[in-house]
């Protein structure tokens, strides 16, 4: 899958250049719902995303965040799972803590995994077979195995809203971090021991991040310790997600009850 991994990286560095030319600069915000912004480059940014993937793989199917589902891809073998922009409230912000996600799956599993935060200029790489990488050099999951040791990417939303609250003791430090597939990459890379998400995410949010921890030596759980099938017709994840190294990820599901 070299070609698909070549095309997909350097289409997220051209996304990427598309979002740092509104980021801090004049442009439109949308509430696509309640507390769901949308923004010019996201619009951008997906435009160019699926003219640039479905040019080169026509054969290949299409799920973004920013594109109107269509039940076309159900007859595909191979379907990208896009968010052209995840972490746009941190973008609005101005805080560098937002990504272009670019994911592939076959028969609902992912294949390829590529993840870009432009202001920082960190590529996260993976692919079918090959170690995950990070602008080229290899990234592992930490070997944290215990709760009580562990290091814990969080959501700065769910720790304003309090839903942190019955767990703030049971790690040994969180770091507030925005962007969901951002805190799935650099899991991976090892800059936490383990990242949860209290909150439902969609198949656009995890994807490319889920496979990243995966290449890495990790593991992607739901919180009720599910794996997650991709490409599936309600893309909604309701129980929110669970990453890092399997012992540690294992151990981390036993916090919930359902």
């Amino acid at each position: 899958m070299d070609k698909e991994l070549k095309i997909a990286e350097e289409a997220a560095l051209r996304a990427g250049e598309i979002l740092l030319k509104y980021y801090k600069h004049s442009y439109e915000v949308r509430e696509k719902s309640k507390d769901n912004p949308v923004t010019t480059a996201d619009f951008e940014a997906d435009d160019y995303l699926r003219n640039t993937l479905l040019d080169s793989f026509p054969d290949y199917g299409w799920l973004s965040e920013e594109t109107k589902d269509s039940p076309e891809r159900f007859s595909k073998k191979r379907v990208w799972i896009v968010d052209p922009l995840d972490g746009t409230k941190e973008f609005i912000k101005g805080l560098p803590e937002f990504v272009v996600s670019i994911g592939l799956v076959e028969n609902c599993k992912p294949v390829l995994g590529v993840i870009y935060n432009p202001v920082k200029n960190e590529l996260f790489s993976a692919v079918r077979g090959e170690q995950a990488s990070l602008n080229g050099i290899s990234i592992f999951c930490t070997n944290c195995r215990l709760i009580s040791e562990a290091s814990i990417f969080a959501s700065r939303t769910e720790i304003k809203d309090g839903l942190w609250k019955p767990y703030e003791n049971c790690f040994r430090k969180s770091i507030k971090c925005g962007s969901v597939a951002y805190k799935l990459a650099k899991t991976a890379a090892g800059h936490a021991d383990l990242f949860i998400s209290l909150r439902p995410k969609n198949e656009w949010d995890i994807c490319a991040g889920d496979f990243l921890v995966e290449r890495a030596g990790g593991k992607v759980f739901t919180r009720k310790g599910e794996v997650i099938r991709y490409n599936s017709r309600n893309t909604f994840v309701p129980n929110g997600i669970i990453a890092g190294s399997l012992e540690l990820a294992q151990n981390a599901i036993s916090l919930f009850i359902f």
